[in-house]
């Protein structure tokens, strides 16, 4: 089944500072080291080259290729240790702080001007799935935010494997949650599932029990038909008990299922208790319960505990 993975928001180029060097014919230049010798010779990354040495990828880092490392600032360490609990990077497990370190490392040379609104695949393999890497969201509308947690606050340090640009907080592990709130054209569902007569959506999606969770995700677009369908002002409109069904009509318990998962005529059994039927013919699209069909738009959004694909129509039990 062909791949319909879009980027789900309009491109855009941000605004950027340049790095730069001085030139001394003493020392290595820039575009002469590799991704792990450049972060070994700047102070302000040398929590993030001790993290790399604990982990063993420095050789991963210093070897040829076309990497792109958003690189912690040692602020940005000490914030994650402390929010964390931890007293020094000693007390991070090695495996977690390997993959957190990858979901830092693209596999692709992505210099500022190339950088726009989309996801992105990191290099970091997560516990939903043991091949799809996850995802990471890039929004240009005011500079660089990655995953909605992380800024960019220095570009294009040019070496010779790749490109690196700082960071001022750790990137964590990205769940459905934080994929939701980081994309704006999710901000209509992240308002239904936050309402306060709704169960604990969050930490439902934020968490482990019942995943790996799949998400139909609808946008703002299809929030906003579901209201002139349905003829009413707002979703503060919609009855407690019909939105309540709604949401978790849109969501699969126990699986983390792919675009390539999907197969024609596939009944889907939803965390709701009803079901919808998948076709794939001429695009993949999605029939509810009462034979409204929704266009599946984006898929493939991998999280730490689940995948998220975005739909264009609010589906109804």
């Amino acid at each position: 089944m062909k791949n319909f993975l879009k980027p789900l928001l309009f491109s855009g180029i941000a605004v950027f500072s340049i790095y730069s060097c001085d030139d001394n014919d003493d020392v290595m230049m820039d575009s002469e080291m590799t991704v792990y010798q450049r972060i070994s010779s700047d102070t302000d990354l040398s929590n993030l080259k001790a993290a790399v040495d604990k982990t063993g990828l420095s050789s991963t880092l210093d070897q040829s290729g076309t990497f792109t490392l958003f690189a912690p600032t040692n602020a940005a360490f000490a914030t994650f240790l402390q929010a964390n609990g931890y007293a020094s990077l000693n007390d991070v497990p090695t495996a977690a702080l390997k993959t957190l370190l990858m979901n830092h490392v693209l596999g692709t040379e992505v210099k500022s001007s190339g950088i726009s609104t989309g996801y992105v695949s990191t290099l970091a393999i997560g516990p939903a799935s043991s091949t799809r890497p996850l995802s990471m969201f890039i929004n240009t509308s005011s500079g660089v935010r990655i995953n909605g947690v992380s800024s960019v606050v220095a570009t294009d340090i040019d070496v010779n494997n790749g490109v690196i640009h700082k960071v001022n907080a750790v990137i964590g592990l990205p769940t459905v949650v934080t994929h939701a709130t980081a994309n704006p054209q999710f901000s209509s569902l992240v308002s239904a599932l936050t309402r306060n007569d709704m169960p604990n959506f969050v930490g439902i999606l934020s968490g482990t029990a019942n995943s790996p969770f799949t998400v139909f995700a609808p946008t703002n677009t299809a929030f906003s038909s579901l209201l002139t369908e349905l003829n009413l002002a707002n979703l503060a409109a919609i009855p407690q008990t019909i939105l309540e069904n709604t949401l978790k009509y849109h969501v699969v318990t126990g699986a983390n299922v792919a675009s390539t998962n999907l197969t024609n005529n596939m009944t889907v059994t939803t965390f709701q208790g009803g079901t919808f039927k998948i076709n794939t013919t001429s695009g993949a699209k999605i029939t509810d319960n009462n034979n409204r069909v929704s266009n599946i738009i984006a898929t493939d959004v991998q999280c730490s505990n689940g995948i998220i694909h975005a739909i264009d129509k609010v589906l109804l039990p």
